[in-house]
C-alpha cells in the first residue's frame, strides 16, 4: 500500500509580542491561508503564543520582574478557548497543526512551560508536550517538563513527532520518537540563530543555532529515515523595538541578533522546498512519505539495524503533578475536550 504525499506548511512569523489574543488572530488566519493552498500540516513555531523571552539572554533576572509578569500574563491553558479554537479548525479543514506556546499552569500562578501541541486532522490533540529541560537562560522563564508528552501522532498523512529546540540535541529523546514510527519530524526554534555572547574577547561569533539547528534535524532524518521540518519564529520590527526600549543598554547586541531559519529536510539530510530566514511568511514543501522506505534497507535503528537485546530504553511516561491525594483517582495524561 502506497504511502501518502503530503504538502505541509512552517510559520516563519512574528508573534505579536505578549498579546496572545492578537497573536491567535495571526494563528488562525495562517491556518486559513496555508490549508487554502492544499496544506495538511502547519507548523507554527517555539512558543509562538506569545513570545520568546529573548531578554533572558542578556539581562539579569532581577532586571526581568517586569517581563516574566508580562509573559505569564500572556500565556494560556491547554485547554483554554484558543487551543480549542484551533482544534475546531483542525477538524473543519481536516489539517494537522502543532503550535508552541507558553503554558499557563492550574495549580501555580507563577509557572509557565514551554509547550506545544499536536493536533490531528480530526481535531484531537494527540500529543501535549512540555520542553523537558529549558536551556541555559530559559530556566529562569520555564518550568522542568515530563515525559508524558513525548508522542509521534498516527494521522492520516503520516506519522508526526515533534522536539522543541534543544531537546533535537537529546538522542535519547529522538530515538523515543522514531521508536514510535516517526515519519515526520517538526523540530520548533526561537526568532534568533545567535544568542550567545563569545566566551573569549578573540572570538568572532557565539554558537550559531542556524547551523547547530539544521544539524540536529538533520541527524534525525538521517538516523530514522524521516522528513524534518524546522521552524523558527521571526524578529519584526515591533520586536526588536520593543527589546530596545527596555534595554537600551543592549541595543547593540538585539540589533545584531540574526534571524533563524525556517526549512525543511529530506530523510537523507538534504534541504527541500522553501527556505525563509529573512523575511516573514509561511514556507511550503512537499513530502512524498514513499521516500523513506528505500533507506530503511541499509540502515534502520528502529528495525534490522540495531540490537534491542543489547540496548534498552525505559522512558518514564507520567506526568509530573506536584502532590497525590489518598482514595483519588491519579490521571497520567491531561484530559483533553474532544470534539
Amino acid at each position: 500500500m502506497s504511502l501518502p504525499k503530503v504538502k505541509v506548511a512552517a510559520c516563519h512569523l512574528a508573534p505579536v509580542l505578549l498579546d496572545k489574543d492578537a497573536t491567535m488572530i495571526k494563528v488562525i488566519d495562517s491556518i486559513h491561508e496555508a490549508a487554502a493552498k492544499g496544506t495538511k500540516l502547519i507548523v507554527f513555531p517555539e512558543t509562538y503564543v506569545a513570545a520568546f523571552p529573548l531578554w533572558g539572554a542578556c539581562k539579569a533576572p532581577i532586571d526581568n520582574h517586569h517581563l516574566f509578569r508580562r509573559i505569564t500574563e500572556s500565556s494560556i491553558y491547554v485547554d483554554g478557548p484558543e487551543i480549542l479554537s484551533v482544534q475546531a479548525l483542525c477538524k473543519k479543514l481536516e489539517v494537522v497543526v502543532l503550535l508552541g506556546f507558553n503554558e499557563k499552569s492550574k495549580v501555580s500562578v507563577g509557572c509557565i512551560w514551554n509547550s506545544y501541541v499536536l493536533i490531528d486532522e480530526t481535531g484531537n490533540i494527540g500529543a501535549h508536550h512540555r520542553k523537558l529541560v529549558p536551556t541555559f537562560f530559559e530556566k529562569l522563564t520555564w518550568a522542568n517538563g515530563d515525559g508524558s508528552g513525548l508522542n509521534v501522532i498516527d494521522s492520516k498523512y503520516g506519522k508526526i513527532g515533534a522536539l522543541i529546540c534543544g531537546e533535537n540535541t537529546n538522542s535519547l529523546a529522538r530515538f523515543t520518537l522514531l521508536s514510535q514510527g516517526e515519519q515526520i519530524h517538526i523540530s520548533i526554534w526561537p526568532p534568533a540563530a545567535d544568542m550567545y555572547r563569545p566566551s573569549t574577547s578573540t572570538e568572532k561569533k557565539g554558537f550559531d543555532n542556524t547551523i547547530a539547528n539544521i544539524i540536529r534535524c538533520g541527524i534525525q532524518c538521517i538516523e530514522g529515515k524521516c522528513f524534518g521540518i524546522l521552524c523558527s519564529s521571526f524578529v519584526d520590527k515591533d520586536m526588536l523595538e520593543f527589546l530596545i526600549n527596555d534595554d537600551a543598554s543592549n541595543e547593540s547586541f538585539y540589533s545584531n541578533m540574526s534571524q533563524g531559519s525556517t526549512l525543511f529536510l529530506s530523510p537523507s539530510g538534504n534541504e527541500i522546498g522553501d527556505n525563509l530566514r529573512f523575511e516573514e511568511g509561511i514556507a511550503y514543501a512537499e513530502f512524498d512519505l514513499n521516500d523513506t522506505v528505500e533507506p530503511k534497507q541499509f540502515h534502520d535503528l528502529v528495525g534490522g539495524y540495531n540490537r534491542f537485546d543489547v540496548f534498552k530504553l525505559h522512558v518514564n511516561r507520567s506526568s509530573n503533578v506536584p502532590i497525590y491525594f489518598d482514595n483519588e483517582e491519579i490521571h497520567e495524561q491531561d484530559k483533553f475536550q474532544e470534539l
